[in-house]
């Protein structure tokens, strides 16, 4: 494991600590969530956890979570969310984030928004003083608008790209949706942007998460450190 695995490694169980039996727990999605997820079905199968239910972000982690164990809900039965864990794509100093590096980005803010409390684990590459230094935003838009959508957001300054998967096939969300990687370089004003984005039909979802996060664990070459807002 290189030194960037293990301080996502770090950053995931450091949260995982934070757990307790009883909760409903958001299932994050992508490379840091999934040792996450791991380390809770670890800890529910030996009994340190118990009653707790998963709910998955995405079809990829849902799939993880069974795999290790770990018992799964709906928001039909649990509206609430106790604690939800997820990774972030980058992480500004006032804790906004970008999020969707692995197109789960529509569920994971349904989630993030359904939680009492949302901790954010990241390696201490994933910190800048501006979202979109060193990430571009994935934005989730409907087929039918997505060349629309790429004009909209060419035409507000951003270098847009589809998303595609190696085989060079269209990358496709779990609800069925197409990706554009928006390049708009430092945001200035990232809340403004969000709001833009949100007010366009074709997108379904933006991956700016604007004051949703309190807590961000950091894992680097120093240990572990926290933000906190």
């Amino acid at each position: 494991m290189n030194r960037i695995e293990e301080f996502k490694k770090q950053a995931a169980f450091k949260a995982v600590e934070q757990i307790a039996s009883g909760m409903v727990i958001g299932l994050g999605t992508g490379s840091t969530a999934k040792y996450a997820v791991e380390r809770i079905g670890e800890l529910y199968q030996i009994g340190e956890l118990k009653g707790i239910v998963g709910i998955p972000s995405s079809v990829q982690t849902e799939k993880l979570a069974l795999a290790v164990g770990l018992p799964l809900t709906t928001f039909e039965t649990h509206p609430v969310i106790d604690i939800n864990i997820d990774g972030a794509d980058e992480v500004d100093v006032q804790l906004n984030l970008i999020k969707g590096g692995g197109g789960a980005l529509l569920r994971e803010k349904v989630i993030a928004q359904a939680s009492r409390r949302n901790v954010i684990i990241v390696d201490e590459t994933k910190i800048s003083d501006q979202l979109g230094t060193n990430w571009a935003l994935p934005i989730e838009v409907v087929p039918f608008a997505g060349p629309s959508e790429k004009r909209f957001l060419e035409e507000l300054g951003a270098k847009v790209t589809i998303r595609k998967n190696d085989d060079g096939s269209l990358f496709k969300t779990d609800q069925n949706n197409l990706i554009l990687d928006a390049d708009f370089g430092p945001m200035t004003d990232p809340a403004g942007l969000a709001a833009q984005l949100d007010n366009r039909a074709g997108i379904a979802g933006q991956g700016l998460f604007i004051g949703l996060t309190r807590e961000v664990i950091i894992a680097g070459g120093d240990g572990i450190r926290h933000m906190t807002r």
